[in-house]
């Protein structure tokens, strides 16, 4: 229960239900929340955009009071301080709300200006070639707004696509997983590094990158500079595949499910991950020769890495300290401590708990309703309003990773983590497409 009010994980829960079960009630009531779910319509002038801002700005306020005090109140009940944070995060909102007007420009997408993009390269931009005050990071929560968008992100996908599809999204993890740890770990051996470095390593790149490197370096009780170095080289290669998997995708012709997928098995992030999926997905609405749409790449690649991968963080937790304590520990030490088998509950990424349960939630609420009448009424007054804080969410996230991603910190990490790293990078995309689109292609194009 302590998780469930001290811990990003618990909150995310916490935050992103509550807005379901608000928005279902001003739903039932007849009513929709669609009026604090503000974002900017598409323009081609700046006339239009203009006019939007001056007849919607009251909305916006409204928005980002609902913003500040959710995440303002529970991060306070976390240890931050508030003081710090509200000035951080008034700064990230008023940058979003710029970045989500540039994407939805009218010819966004042609010049390849979506959203999750614009908002990665402008924070890299700034932190990189500005620089920010030290204070201001208390605002930027990059895991704390993803975990709040993937369990809204829940509402949006239906239970029944999950129970169908997450059984070969499990069989691919558990193949990506096991191979690319193995592949990191021991190569980072060869190269001379810690061994509990290695396992440091190896996490983040077979599971969810910063998420699995923080818990993992807890878990085997590793020195306090291994896990900054593998959530550096997580974000460095983040940042890439984001670029990389949607060309590599397009020039293949690769449905949008289907893509969606590769980029579940591939990526090193969550939030990354969207991104490249989000971007794929709307240039198969753009093009007529890419088939699929944004929904199709967005909820393969949330099956393939949140409800595959991600649960993977609680298994090589508890695998890891297990070997840790009774052989590791044992070994420099002469006596091993006993690990406990609650270990796999305390490192599993409990926000997941939140997106199966948003599912069921709104899956739930939807089975009321034909199909008729739930894209004309449900749709737009109940789900579409959760859509579009999600977008919200997740643009919070993708602009906090550019503003703490120092390039200088990248290269301070040294050339033999790098490689370990870059080793097993290589063979996690080579496996993800085998498994992806040459053998369960059908499977993921059929979403």
């Amino acid at each position: 229960m302590t998780d469930l009010l001290r811990k990003e994980d618990g909150w995310a829960i916490w935050l992103g239900f509550g807005l379901v079960v608000v928005a279902w009630a001003f739903f039932e009531a007849g009513s929709s929340i669609r009026w604090i779910a503000v974002a900017p319509p598409q323009w081609s002038t700046f006339g239009e955009l203009g006019a939007h801002f001056a007849s919607a700005w009251p909305r916006y306020v409204a928005q980002f009071a609902l913003w500040a005090g959710a995440f303002g109140a529970s991060v306070a009940l976390m240890g931050v301080r508030v003081r710090e944070f509200l000035p951080a995060f008034a700064f990230v909102f008023v940058c979003a709300v710029a970045i989500a007007a540039v994407g939805s420009w009218i010819y966004a997408s042609r010049y390849n200006l979506e959203p999750p993009l614009v908002a990665l390269l402008l924070g890299l931009a700034i932190s990189n070639l500005i620089g920010l005050p030290s204070w201001l990071d208390a605002g930027f929560r990059v895991e704390y707004y993803i975990k709040t968008g993937i369990v809204l992100m829940g509402a949006t996908l239906p239970f029944t696509l999950i129970i169908w599809a997450g059984p070969i999204a499990i069989v691919q993890a558990t193949i990506v997983s096991i191979t690319t740890f193995l592949v990191i770990y021991f190569t980072g051996k060869r190269l001379g590094l810690d061994k509990r470095l290695c396992a440091t390593l190896g996490a983040g790149g077979a599971v969810c990158g910063v998420s699995a490197s923080i818990a993992i370096a807890g878990a085997v009780g590793a020195k306090k500079e291994h896990a900054p170095i593998s959530i550096t080289l997580v974000i460095l290669w983040a940042i890439v595949m984001i670029f990389f998997l949607p060309l590599a995708s397009r020039a293949l012709g690769l449905h949008a499910g289907v893509a969606g997928a590769w980029i579940g098995n591939s990526e090193f992030a969550d939030a990354a991950g969207f991104a490249a999926a989000q971007a794929y997905g709307n240039l198969a609405e753009r093009l007529p020769e890419i088939e699929g749409s944004a929904d199709d790449a967005v909820n393969s690649f949330t099956l393939m890495k949140v409800v595959g991968r991600d649960i993977w963080i609680g298994i090589w937790a508890f695998i890891l300290a297990i070997v840790a304590t009774t052989r590791w520990d044992a070994g420099e030490s002469g006596q091993a401590r006993k690990a406990s088998p609650a270990e796999i509950w305390r490192r599993f990424p409990k926000f997941v708990l939140g997106f199966a349960l948003t599912s069921l939630f709104v899956t739930a609420v939807a089975s009321g309703y034909a199909r008729d009448e739930f894209e004309a009424l449900v749709q737009p007054d109940f789900v579409a309003p959760i859509r579009s804080l999600r977008t919200w969410a997740f643009i919070f996230c993708f602009f906090s990773i550019g503003l703490t991603t120092r390039f200088r910190e990248l290269a301070a990490a040294g050339s033999k983590p790098f490689w370990a790293f870059t080793t097993g990078v290589a063979v996690n995309v080579v496996i993800g497409f085998v498994l992806a689109v040459l053998v369960f292609g059908s499977y993921w194009a059929a979403l």
